[in-house]
């Protein structure tokens, strides 16, 4: 199957589900490694920029081993007055489990001293989610039978009318990775729109080259998330087996090619669980301090998801990594990079982000529906399954926005809708 016919689920599934020759192909993706492609090989179109970062996080990452770190090596890294990227190690590895008051305390200490008591609150809109990829552990991967959807110019603007009446005035917009679905002129488009309702703009969409990073920001895009999902290479190529996705170093170089296309701010992930999660942590870390130095006036965040349960796949778990070890990631992040901005989702409990907004976090999600035209019917009174597609993965706090503000705010904490004014 190529990607042509990844975009037409009429080509890859019939009356009983998948096709024959879909399901052939699906089984040969999975269990031989001779039929996927070259995860490191760039596809045609794809932009190569003269980067040396991703293979400094490669050998940072290869050489970390976490179980070589002591108590000893903690208690260092906690009573120096800066953490650099030695004591991050010490901070990430199983030695600092014991620790995690003492590095909460000192997380707290540096989130006030640079954010003040502040949490900024936004919301996503997931405007298609048709898919071209074959994710293992996406409820929008090519092969997943659920209902697709792209809403239309009038459907984007009816959804972004009732999220900018509920208050909100920084939105997210994601789609599924589809090019022929959703192409760059639609997500332009929907920039375009969002900038009548929203002071920022944000994007969560596919990798893109530079000159169409520009395109978008010319047309309102303020910044771009992009999830590396694991900077393992031998794990990302297991999980990731068909589509433009699979591309290891042209994903790794997004945020890059993002900030040379002007954009004033980019947002790295890992998806925790999807391999060792220390591991991915440093390399996330490490990718994003790096890119700061290289780009000293670009806005520097970074996120935490844990996988979730996803549509006709409730099993997907986020495997060794509780809330504590959560805790003690963002905390490390906090550390390490005491000026970037780090973001809990919805994935997350309430009351576990109500207590990592005290501790590290400066931005969270509400009024979240991960969806396909969700708010009109959720929040706007409107009921249209037609006009409605399934949903990525299943979240964990589905509290409005006045229920998140009202909270935050009993927390002692100061909720912000807007932390930029074009003047």
């Amino acid at each position: 199957m190529d990607g042509t016919e990844a975009r037409r689920s009429d080509l890859i599934f019939d009356a009983d589900g998948l096709s024959p020759s879909a399901l052939e192909r699906k089984h040969r993706l999975e269990r031989d490694p001779s039929c996927r492609a070259d995860p490191m090989a760039y596809l045609p179109g794809m932009e190569r920029i003269d980067s040396d970062i991703k293979d400094r996080v490669r050998a940072a990452m290869s050489a970390y081993d976490p179980s070589r770190y002591t108590a000893a090596d903690v208690r260092r890294a906690l009573e120096r007055e800066t953490c650099g990227e030695e004591e991050l190690r010490a901070l990430l590895s199983p030695a600092a489990a014991p620790f995690l008051e003492r590095m909460a305390e000192r997380a707290r200490a540096e989130t006030v001293r640079h954010f003040g008591n502040t949490v900024y609150i936004f919301t996503p809109l997931y405007i298609a989610n048709h898919c071209e990829n074959y994710c293992v552990y996406c409820g929008f991967n090519c092969y997943n039978r659920i209902r697709r959807m792209k809403l239309d110019r009038g459907q984007i603007e009816r959804e972004m009318e009732v999220i900018a009446k509920s208050g909100m005035e920084e939105v997210l917009i994601l789609t599924g990775e589809s090019r022929s679905a959703s192409g760059v002129e639609y997500i332009g488009d929907a920039c375009e729109l969002a900038r009548k309702y929203f002071r920022l703009v944000g994007l969560e969409v596919y990798p893109m080259n530079t000159d169409e990073y520009r395109y978008l920001r010319g047309r309102g895009a303020d910044y771009v998330t992009v999830f590396q999902e694991t900077y393992d290479v031998e794990q990302y190529e297991k999980l990731h087996l068909l589509g433009r996705k699979r591309v290891w170093p042209y994903r790794f170089d997004a945020q890059e090619r993002a900030l040379m296309g002007g954009m004033r701010g980019v947002a790295f992930s890992a998806l925790l669980g999807l391999s060792d999660f220390r591991r991915d942590a440093l390399a996330t870390a490490l990718h994003a301090c790096w890119l700061q130095r290289k780009y000293p006036g670009a806005e520097i965040s970074l996120s935490c998801p844990r996988l979730r349960p996803i549509a006709n796949h409730p099993d997907v778990r986020p495997g060794d990594i509780g809330e504590r070890e959560l805790c003690q990631v963002l905390c490390a992040y906090r550390l390490f990079l005491p000026f970037a901005g780090i973001t809990v989702s919805s994935r997350e409990s309430a009351s576990f982000r109500n207590g990592i907004a005290k501790i590290a976090a400066t931005k969270v999600s509400a009024g979240v529906s991960t969806g396909i035209g969700d708010h009109a019917s959720k929040y706007g009174g409107e009921d249209d399954p037609s006009a409605e597609g399934d949903e990525q993965f299943e979240i964990s706090d589905s509290r409005s926005l006045s229920r998140m503000y009202a909270d935050l705010s009993g927390e002692g904490l100061q909720p912000v809708l807007n932390d930029y004014v074009y003047v």
